[in-house]
This record gives structure tokens, sequence and C-alpha cells, in this order.
């Protein structure tokens, strides 16, 4: 089990992030300012740290400048702040990844579990994929686009499951149908633009106008790869 420490100085933001990441199998240790983090760091060893920049008595970025000069473990920091010379400071002092917030908790999990794949050479898992702001969980069949939690039936699911497996390839309705034998779809290609047109209901703002799920034309249809990014 991957240990994470999260830095914040608000007990509500450790509460929040301690119980979702449990929830997704990780340990959470914690603490309120940069100078705690460096303690705890020190007994704790976490595989990652999740930074808050604008903190009492130590900030982010004083506590990246002590940190890296005893760890290479790998660091998101987490601030509302979105001035792109905030990006470069964090990143120059060590800093693996940047998250603005608010963010998605399901996006956050996806780029932990990637960046503990990089760091520790893990073998990579199919079971969460990331395309821009959308994340599919195969174990908990959970769909999440931005802060939208999207309740699907099973075979929306499974069809959203293909398209996002190979974002920007283009799938026939016969390719869709072959892939999807035995998950409730009668053998006729024109179901399937039933399914994605019940989908796109779920998954998209404007159905009329799709940005995620996107018709090729004479083609078939695909998961844009720039969607939300």
């Amino acid at each position: 089990m991957k240990t994470i420490l999260v830095v914040d100085d608000k007990a509500s933001a450790i509460q929040l992030l301690k119980e979702y990441l449990t929830e997704h199998g990780f340990r959470v240790v914690s603490a309120k300012n940069g100078q705690e983090a460096l303690y705890v760091s020190r007994y704790e060893k976490p595989d990652l740290v999740l930074l808050d920049i604008m903190m009492p008595e130590m900030d982010g970025y004083e506590f990246m400048r002590h940190f890296r000069k005893e760890r290479d473990t790998p660091v998101i920091m987490l601030t509302a702040k979105v001035e792109e010379t905030d990006k470069v400071i964090g990143l120059e002092l060590g800093a693996d990844d940047y998250v603005t917030k608010p963010y998605g908790l399901a996006e956050l999990v996806a780029r932990i579990r990637a960046m503990l794949r990089r760091a520790y050479h893990e073998a990579p898992s199919n079971d969460v994929l990331l395309v821009g702001d959308a994340v599919l969980d195969k174990s908990t069949r959970i769909v999440t686009i931005g802060k939208r939690k999207i309740q699907l039936t099973p075979s929306e699911f499974d069809l959203l499951a293909i398209l996002m497996t190979s974002p920007g390839q283009v799938f026939s309705r016969g390719d869709l149908l072959e892939r999807l034998k035995g998950n409730a779809f009668e053998n006729v290609e024109r179901t399937v633009d039933t399914h994605i047109r019940n989908l796109r209901a779920k998954v998209e703002l404007d159905s009329s106008e799709p940005q995620y799920v996107q018709t090729v034309y004479g083609v078939g249809y695909r998961f844009n790869p720039e969607a939300g990014s």
C-alpha cells in the first residue's frame, strides 16, 4: 500500500483527501504546514506528496527547497494560484506535477497513480482510463468528467470504456458490436447509434454538439483525445 503525505493548512481539505484516497487504497498521513511536513516525511517516508502552496510558517515553495535536498519523492502541488509564473516556480523547485484548485478528485487519483507508476517503474494498470478531464475506473465502474459523476448503464459504460481505451481511434459500428458481444447488444449495427445517443445525453454538456464522443461521418465514432483539456 502506497503512502501519500497531504500537506495543507485547512483541516477540511485534509479530511476530504484522506477519506477519498483511503477509499481508493492509499495510506494517508498529513501535515498542516511545510515545517511539519518535513518532520512527517522523515519518519513516514511517503511515496508521494500532495502539497498546498499557501500555508503559514513554511509555505510550499520553502518546503520544496528543503525537501529536495533530502528526498526525490514525487510531489504534486495543489494550489489556487493560476499565474503561469507560480507554476514555473513550483516546477523549477522540483515539483513533478501541478493541479489548480478546484480539481476533480477522480482525476487527481488518476494523476497520482500515473505518477507512482512512472516514479517506481510499476506496470501500467488498465483499470483507470484518463483522457482530458474524463476518468473511467473499471474496478469501481465509476465515470467522472470534471466534477460531474456520470451514471451509466452497463452497456453504456462498456461502450465508453472501448472508446476511451484508444482515444482518437475511429471505431465502426461493426467494430463496436464485435467488441461488445455478450453485453446486451443485439447484432444490429444501428443499435450502436441508440446507445451512443444515450451515452451522449449523459456525458456531453450539449449533446447536439458533442465534445467527447464524436461522430466521424461515414466511418463511425471516436473519443476526442483533446476533450476537456
